[in-house]
């Protein structure tokens, strides 16, 4: 265990050494960084040269996962035997290396470090330890784009990993939790360096936090859904059957969240012979919380196997076939066809019908989608004011939203007009030319129903037909997030 001081003068000794996110991108420059992003070492080494400054070797030390000389890193790192002493690095020979990663990271409103496992770099198939700590994964990174990026009073990281989600929260507290104990040394070491306090405990799921409330919820749960007992990655899989730890997640929240709290959720389900989005109802409700649920991805049940297969590190060795044919068997015995991959969010609303929209959106979006979330559920008491009060009230068209026009080159009035979101989740819908120019209209300074007056005017449709189809639009043009109330 590395100690509070010795935590700080490690950070003192990477800002001397420059080993700061700009410091290490400017000296990698793009196709460093972009090697790195393949999980490819040599653009990286290759910018570095022969150069046996600070700097350098730190990037070598900590990030390539080279061998070093001892003497260049102790001059490096005056905090190095700490570090020896904490087992993060290690003696060979005349040479230290790193038993973890430590990648500078930075965000609208800090920058810091994330302190994780290594990288296997280069196409080196390595085999994860079973308390493996995950780095900055895609699911990680995705995740902290789906959270809202308003300030609330109380957040909790559930399953926190290396902590990355902890740097991306805020929030007056947080609590950060997690069943592996060395993911939450790692996470100390991440959120120690980054300057982000939190509150770190031990434990699965919601047990951590009995009787507690928070604003919000963010956690993207070691979600593989893979067979039950065996060999298992702490921070993928968790011995349950199915998705069944998912829908704890879920159904656990709604007791969790405080008025009006948010649950943001990255992770699988698996897709069966009943309908999907039955099963995922089947979790919302009864609950009082809104709920939206995007399928982003689904994969056939080879694919899926395959790809954490490789993720184990399995691609090539002796257990690679007993391990797919279990897996095979696994889901043939639970029904599972397919698994679906994608987002879930809830609001605490308290409402006696809540909003429930489960839906598969594998199209574009624009990220980060967080305010997208926020705004959907910010909506729903607005979409379903009376026919009277959408009327009376002054709606104003979002300034993303954009009106394309198809149709034949040289013909008179388009084919088709479509109205699209730059921005969000990146909605399109086809209007129509009356309910169009209603659209076009909100700007917030007339009440809808004189919109309605005036559009039917200047294209002569009959003015009861026309108020019924735009107040159905506008119901899902709100929730939707095309309009707002001004």
């Amino acid at each position: 265990m590395l100690a509070d001081s010795a935590i700080a003068r490690l950070r003192d000794d990477l800002l001397a050494a420059g080993f700061t996110l700009d410091g290490v991108s400017d000296r990698l420059g793009a196709s460093g960084l972009a090697g790195l992003e393949r999980n490819s070492s040599v653009p990286a080494a290759a910018a570095l040269g022969h150069e046996a400054d600070a700097q350098a070797d730190l990037v070598r030390l900590w990030i390539l996962g080279h061998r070093v000389p001892a003497a260049r890193v102790l001059a490096a790192l005056p905090s190095a035997s700490e570090l020896l002493e904490a087992g993060l690095l290690r003696r060979e020979d005349d040479a230290l290396l790193a038993d973890v990663e430590l990648k500078p990271y930075g965000t609208d409103r800090l920058t810091g470090w994330i302190c994780s496992d290594p990288t296997p770099l280069d196409g080196r198939i390595v085999r994860p330890r079973p308390d493996f700590v995950l780095g900055a994964s895609p699911a990680s990174t995705t995740l902290t784009q789906l959270v809202p990026s308003r300030h609330v009073g109380r957040a909790l990281d559930l399953g926190t990993g290396c902590g990355i989600q902890s740097l991306n929260l805020d929030a007056g507290a947080i609590v950060a939790t997690d069943v592996n104990p060395r993911a939450l040394e790692l996470a100390r070491i991440t959120l120690g360096l980054s300057g982000v306090e939190a509150d770190l405990r031990p434990g699965s799921l919601y047990e951590p936090v009995a009787g507690e409330r928070f604003d919000l919820i963010a956690t993207n749960p070691p979600y593989v859904i893979s067979p039950p007992g065996g060999e298992r990655l702490v921070y993928r899989e968790t011995g349950l059957g199915g998705d069944e730890l998912m829908r704890q997640v879920v159904t656990g929240a709604p007791q969790r969240l405080a008025d009006g709290g948010t649950l943001v959720v990255l992770g699988n389900w698996a897709i069966t012979d009943r309908p999907w989005e039955e099963r995922l109802a089947g979790w919302l409700r009864p609950t009082g919380c809104d709920a939206l649920v995007l399928e982003r991805e689904r994969l056939d049940r080879y694919a899926y196997i395959e790809l954490w297969l490789a993720d184990a590190g399995l691609v090539g060795s002796d257990d690679y076939d007993r391990r797919y044919a279990e897996w095979l068997d696994y889901f043939d015995a639970t029904g599972i066809r397919e698994v679906g991959l994608g987002w879930l969010a809830l609001r605490n609303s308290g409402r006696e019908r809540p909003e429930v929209r489960i839906e598969q959106w594998p199209h574009l979006v624009h990220q980060p989608v967080g305010d997208a979330i926020a705004a959907f559920f910010d909506s729903v008491g607005d979409a379903r004011l009376d026919h009277a009060e959408l009327l009376a009230s002054r709606w104003r068209r979002h300034p993303g939203v954009v009106q394309e026009t198809l149709g034949e080159p040289g013909a008179a009035d388009p084919q088709h007009l479509v109205l699209r979101q730059h921005y969000g989740l990146g909605r399109a819908l086809e209007p129509g030319t009356e309910l169009a120019a209603v659209v076009g209209a909100c700007d917030g300074e007339l009440p809808l129903g004189r919109l309605v007056d005036a559009v039917a005017s200047l294209t002569g449709a009959e003015r009861v037909t026309l108020e019924t189809e735009v107040l159905a639009a506008v119901r899902r043009l709100v929730l939707e997030g095309f309009l707002h109330r001004a």
